[in-house]
């Protein structure tokens, strides 16, 4: 997968989690800091369950949209957090402790934050719908 498409793939995973009312959703770019990904997707779900809904949204989705599957899915249940591993992007989903707990975002403070456009309105004909 090119730089581009792993841009658009992360960006995409951010738009899904959006679209389930992740909150404190950041990407950031980890191509230049390690080999075994280039973005990181970080959100937050309110609860365990609005958890499993981002998760299963995002494959559902992403396997629709770009026919790709995880290469890995790790966590969920009481953990209070799943990764879902695209290689070239991962999701992290957490519940509040959970983030706190793992503290990514000061783990990877250096890295680049990706701008993402997000809670951008409905088209007019989904609106309607």
């Amino acid at each position: 997968m090119s730089q581009a498409q792993s841009e658009q793939l992360a960006r995409r995973l951010a738009e899904i989690a959006d679209s389930k009312k992740a909150e404190d959703l950041v990407v950031l770019a980890m191509g230049e800091l390690v080999a075994y990904t280039d973005f990181l997707v970080i959100c937050t779900a309110r609860s365990e369950r609005q958890a499993r809904a981002i998760v299963d949204e995002v494959r559902v989705r992403v396997k629709r949209d770009a026919g790709l599957l995880p290469g890995g899915v790790d966590g969920g249940g009481e953990a209070g957090w799943t990764i879902l591993d695209y290689l070239d992007c991962v999701l992290h989903v957490f519940t509040p402790d959970a983030r706190e707990r793992y503290g990514l975002e000061e783990l990877w403070r250096d890295a680049p934050r990706l701008e993402v456009d997000l809670g951008a309105p409905e088209a007019p004909e989904a609106a309607s719908a």
